[in-house]
C-alpha cells in the first residue's frame, strides 16, 4: 500500500522504516528536510512540501500524521486537509486528547475526508518488535487501513477500539496505568536503596525478571538503565509528564471512578520538578510551631539529616510514635 507520513521524529521515522521493510510505499514529509532525506535513502519518496506529498500520493489517499499533540497536529491537519480530496483519509498517530479527535472529525466531515485516531505504543523499540496500536474511527476506514496496521504492529498488536476518539482514549488510559507502574517500581527501588542491606539494583531487577510476578518490559528497561549507571548517579530526578496522565485522571473524575494510584503518581512527578517545595517547608514550620520539632535551615544537607532520622527510627522499633 501507499501512505503519506508527516512527521519523522523518534517514533515517525522508525514507523516509516517498518512500513518500508514491509513492502509499502512511503511518501515522507518533515519540516526539517534532512530527516526526509534520511528516510529517502532507505526507500521512501521525499516531499519538500505538504503539497508535494499530496500530489505524489494516488487517490484515494492515506496521510498519517505523527506529530506532537496539540498545536502542531492542529496546524498540519488543517494544512493537509486543504489539499486533500473527498474520499481521502487522515490518521492522527499523536498522543492527542480524544475530545480533539471529535473536533477534527467534525471539521473534516463537510469535506468528506475520513478521520481516524491511532494511539501508538512501543517507543524506540517499536522498529524491532512492532508498535501496539489502538485505533478509533468508522469500520470502513479501519478495514482500509488494516494492511498498514498489520505491518506496523506485532501479531495481535492492533485493535479497532470503536468510533472516532476510541483509539486515543484507550491509549490515554494505557499511559495512565504506565504512570502508576513506573511509580511503584521507583518507590520499591528507593526502599531497597534506603535499607540496611542495600542490594545491588541491577541484580534485583535481573532477579525479578526471572519468573517473578512483577516481571515486565518496564522492569527489563530498569535493568538496562542500571547496567548503564548502577545507581543512576548521572541522572536528575526531574520527571516531566506529557498530558495523558492528567487526561486519565480528569476522565476518572468525570466518570466517578477512583484512581488514587494514577493520581498520586502524577503528583509525584510534580514534586520531582521542585527544589525544596514550599509545601514541605510549611509542614516543617508547623511541626516546629506546635511541637517544637527541630527544623533544618535552608542549605543544610537534607539527605544526611533524613538518613539520621531513618537510622534513629530503625534503631528502636519498640519506641512509640509521637507528634505528626
Amino acid at each position: 500500500m501507499q501512505i503519506g507520513l508527516v512527521g519523522l521524529g523518534r517514533m515517525g521515522m522508525n514507523m516509516g522504516r517498518r512500513w518500508l521493510r514491509g513492502g509499502h510505499e512511503v511518501v515522507a514529509f518533515n519540516r526539517t528536510f534532512a530527516k526526509t532525506e534520511e528516510l529517502a535513502k532507505e526507500g521512501a519518496k521525499p516531499a519538500k512540501t505538504m503539497a508535494e506529498l499530496v500530489k505524489t500520493l494516488k487517490a484515494p489517499r492515506i496521510v498519517w500524521l505523527m506529530l506532537p499533540a496539540g498545536a502542531a497536529t492542529d496546524e498540519h491537519l488543517k494544512e493537509v486537509a486543504a489539499l486533500l480530496s473527498p474520499g481521502d483519509l487522515i490518521v492522527d498517530g499523536a498522543n492527542n486528547y480524544f475530545k480533539d479527535d471529535l473536533r477534527h472529525a467534525a471539521e473534516l466531515a463537510p469535506k468528506k475526508i475520513a478521520f481516524m485516531d491511532a494511539g501508538v505504543s512501543g517507543g524506540i523499540w517499536g522498529l524491532k518488535v512492532g508498535y501496539c496500536t489502538m485505533v478509533g474511527g468508522d469500520k470502513a476506514s479501519f478495514q482500509r487501513l488494516e494492511p498498514l496496521l498489520k505491518t506496523l504492529a506485532p501479531a495481535d498488536g492492533y485493535l479497532h477500539c470503536g468510533d472516532v476518539g476510541a483509539g486515543h482514549f484507550v491509549k490515554m488510559v494505557h499511559n495512565g496505568i504506565e504512570y502508576g507502574m513506573m511509580q511503584a517500581f521507583a518507590e520499591g527501588f528507593e526502599i531497597l536503596a534506603a535499607s540496611p542491606y542495600k542490594p545491588e539494583p541491577l541484580k534485583v531487577a535481573h532477579l525479578w525478571n526471572q519468573g517473578s510476578v512483577v516481571r515486565s518490559w518496564l522492569l527489563e528497561l530498569a535493568e538496562e538503565a542500571f547496567k548503564k549507571d548502577a545507581h543512576l548517579d548521572g541522572i536528575s530526578g526531574f520527571v516531566e509528564d506529557s498530558g495523558e496522565g492528567r487526561w486519565t485522571i480528569q476522565q476518572a473524575i468525570d466518570s466517578g471512578v477512583a484512581a488514587p494510584v494514577i493520581t498520586l503518581s502524577l503528583f509525584q512527578r510534580f514534586v520531582s520538578r521542585q527544589k525544596d517545595p514550599f509545601s514541605f517547608r510549611v509542614l516543617a514550620a508547623l511541626r516546629n510551631e506546635f511541637g517544637g520539632h527541630a527544623v533544618q535551615k535552608a542549605g543544610d544537607d537534607r539527605r544526611t539529616a533524613t538518613a539520621g532520622i531513618i537510622q534513629a527510627a530503625t534503631a528502636d522499633r519498640s519506641a512509640k510514635p509521637h507528634g505528626l
